[in-house]
């Protein structure tokens, strides 16, 4: 395929060209066609996803004390974007940008040395319940109850759009304490808990998304938990929170920019070499012009997420603003490169062999979740513009 985006135009740090090199070599070796198999047999991208952990590529934002790269969101927005630029989005890289800081700026000892060094390897996994039917944008509503029950806790409540249960051993809950405060919220906290606790079960949902992770319905029934399942302490969980949430808009902005690079790379091998009349596709402006514009959509998307994520890691308080500024923009313009690739290839971009119309849906996502872009449009005028609150 061509490498059209073979610039360091977005590269934050001197090692991100090589770093890139041999993340798309890994996930290269694997592909496209390997990621629509793993899809359409309702399998998980397995070997995958050990040689991304086997490689050190999966834990390189955890410390080097426990087993990881040691560096930030920089280097990980570097291989989720790759990793999907070669056809293979994977939303468990995502759920990974969460956990994974959340664990290593909060959590007890105990528990960073239980978990950290297992999610650098990806051999250990985690899943990550927030959203609920009542609750979606709306954190404060979070009904699922946490009670202390001696030394321990009793969970009960549900969540749901909670990803890859199925491959996780352990389920990142955010709960509320049983007492509210005068406007009706409650203090939240984060637990850890075993997926094969008694008391948990789950529905899956049926989505239009061709991706290997299936999202869950999950219900706690008076499920047990030890004190230690507790992430920080308690009533922390807001501030905790902020840990994961940026870094997952970076994260869901880097699997968009990959998608729309693997799209455009497509679209433009396509425009120069299928003729029609004797004459390449791409001399023609009503073509040529299109894709260029959405090239520029993608790179100035890349070069908002890349900096970010640098943002994020210099622990600036602009980076909320510039991760949702980001995730916005990388959502709108992967979706422009999209369209415009599956019109390059006529009638064949909805043929699922040229991997194109099966991307649709999991770019759209990103329109959505993690925050839709109604409430970043909302967080942008009051915040940013100093506009009366909206909501």
């Amino acid at each position: 395929m061509a490498r059209v985006f073979n610039s360091s135009l977005v590269d934050t740090a001197e090692h991100h060209a090589m770093l890139r090199e041999n993340v798309g070599k890994l996930a290269g070796s694997f592909g496209r066609k390997y990621f629509q198999d793993v899809t359409r047999r309702k399998a998980k991208p397995v070997e995958l996803w050990n040689a991304l952990g086997e490689a050190g590529f999966i834990g390189v934002h955890v410390a080097e004390e426990y087993g990881g790269g040691g560096g930030g969101m920089a280097d990980y927005n570097v291989i989720v974007e790759e990793v999907a630029a070669q056809g293979c989005p994977i939303l468990s890289l995502v759920i990974g940008s969460i956990c994974a800081p959340i664990i290593q700026n909060h959590a007890s000892q105990e528990m960073k040395d239980a978990w950290l060094p297992g999610l650098a390897t990806g051999k250990k996994r985690l899943a990550f319940a927030i959203t609920e039917p009542d609750a979606g944008s709306n954190t404060h509503k979070v009904s699922t109850i946490a009670r202390k029950d001696g030394n321990g806790w009793v969970l009960n409540g549900n969540k749901y759009w909670t990803s890859a249960v199925d491959e996780v051993d352990a389920i990142m809950v955010v709960a509320r304490g049983e007492d509210l405060d005068e406007r009706g919220r409650g203090k939240l906290s984060l637990f850890l808990v075993p997926t094969d606790s008694p008391g948990i079960s789950k529905t899956p949902i049926e989505t239009a998304l061709h991706v290997p992770e299936t999202s869950f319905m999950l219900y706690f029934d008076n499920v047990k938990m030890p004190g230690a399942a507790l992430v920080g302490k308690e009533g922390d969980g807001l501030k905790q929170l902020f840990s994961g949430l940026n870094p997952e808009r970076i994260c869901a902005s880097a699997i968009n920019n990959g998608i729309a690079r693997y799209a455009i790379e497509k679209a433009s091998l396509q425009a120069g070499e299928r003729k029609v009349w004797g004459t390449p596709i791409g001399a023609h402006q009503g073509v040529s012009h299109p894709l260029a514009a959405a090239y520029v959509g993608v790179q100035q998307a890349r070069l908002m997420t890349a900096r970010a994520a640098q943002l994020y890691d210099e622990g600036s308080p602009e980076a909320g603003e510039v991760s949702n500024m980001a995730k916005f923009a990388a959502a709108d313009s992967s979706l422009v490169a999209l369209d415009q690739a599956i019109q390059v290839h006529g009638g064949n971009g909805m043929a699922l062999e040229y991997g194109l119309a099966d991307l649709w849906f999991i770019a759209r996502l990103h329109k959505t979740a993690p925050v839709s872009r109604e409430m970043v449009l909302n967080f942008f005028a009051q915040h940013s513009l100093g506009l009366p609150k909206s909501y």
